[in-house]
């Protein structure tokens, strides 16, 4: 076993012993769709004119949700945007070295980005203890309505940059983000890019067919077929047939199945890092050549 495998299985063996009975969706199967939950969310963005935190009060099927996006860097409607997702249980607004924050190390530890507009957006559950965030996710409706939100977000604020800029706008993310990332352009497509990192459409698999699966109850596993209704949407991913999306996934990825999720990619230019789940959200150099590739990508063909 190699170390990228072993420290999956390490993260995901601790991650479950933590979780005890309190694993996804013990509370049952019981949730309307992905369309459904976005088509039913409410929220409203400020006018975006220069940097900082804009919390965002979100009506929503499961009720008031707290997402909220920070303004790291605005340059104006000149510049291209990246609107970039964190992944789970990150937390986005924190910069300082100690904290689990992706957006952090690709972004704002790296001065290449200088001529782009760079957003991060925090997904609803995540302004709260960890211990919080396990007890939301017993409901599977909280999980599905969580990353419709998100979604719902990233489409407000490329509605916003669009009132004062033509310029490209890039929508990222990782793992969790990196759903968040394809199911916006499965149901809106407005973004001129997509970058999905370490993520694909069948996220139903991730708790039936991966090592994560140990996180997932038992009610879960009981139901594969309800799971893969709710939280697969490949068909929904494969209705849009621009040529805008450059994933990347890892090969020894033990909670997002390369095999299972390549298969979202068909036709697309996938990249591979030869990395874990933990291994390549670490690998800050690789994640920032990818995203600066797909920017330069969106400028050009501009």
């Amino acid at each position: 076993m190699n170390r990228h495998i072993f420290l999956d299985n390490l993260t995901i063996l601790l991650g479950a012993l933590i979780l005890g009975k309190k694993k996804y969706f013990s509370n049952g199967l019981q949730s309307k769709s992905f369309e459904d939950h976005v088509a039913a969310v409410n929220l409203k963005t400020p006018q975006i004119s220069g940097n900082g935190i804009f919390e965002v009060h979100a009506e929503t099927l499961i009720g008031e949700l707290d997402p909220a996006f920070r303004v790291a860097q605005w340059l104006g409607g000149n510049s291209p945007t990246i609107i970039y997702h964190h992944g789970n249980n990150e937390r986005p607004f924190e910069f300082k070295k100690s904290a689990k924050n992706t957006f952090n190390s690709i972004f704002i530890n790296n001065k290449n980005w200088g001529d782009a507009n760079l957003i991060v957006v925090r997904a609803p559950f995540h302004n709260g203890s960890i211990g919080y965030y396990q007890d939301c996710m017993l409901e599977i409706s909280n999980f599905i309505a969580m990353i419709a939100t998100s979604v719902t977000l990233n489409e407000e604020i490329i509605n916003e940059i669009r009132k004062v800029t033509s310029a490209p706008i890039i929508t990222s993310g990782i793992s969790l983000g990196g759903w968040v990332t394809n199911l916006h352009r499965g149901i809106f497509n407005t973004s001129t890019a997509y970058a999905p990192l370490m993520a694909g459409a069948y996220l139903g698999e991730v708790f039936l067919k991966s090592k994560y699966r140990r996180m997932a109850s038992d009610r879960a596993l009981e139901d594969p077929q309800e799971v893969r209704r709710l939280l697969n949407f490949e068909k929904l991913f494969r209705k849009q047939q621009t040529q805008n999306v450059y994933p990347l996934l890892a090969r020894y990825d033990q909670l997002i199945d390369f095999d299972v999720q390549k298969e979202t990619y068909k036709g697309y230019p996938l990249k591979t890092m030869e990395r874990g789940h933990i291994t390549g959200a670490l690998s800050t150099k690789e994640l920032q050549s990818h995203l600066l590739s797909v920017l330069k990508l969106a400028v050009d063909k501009k």
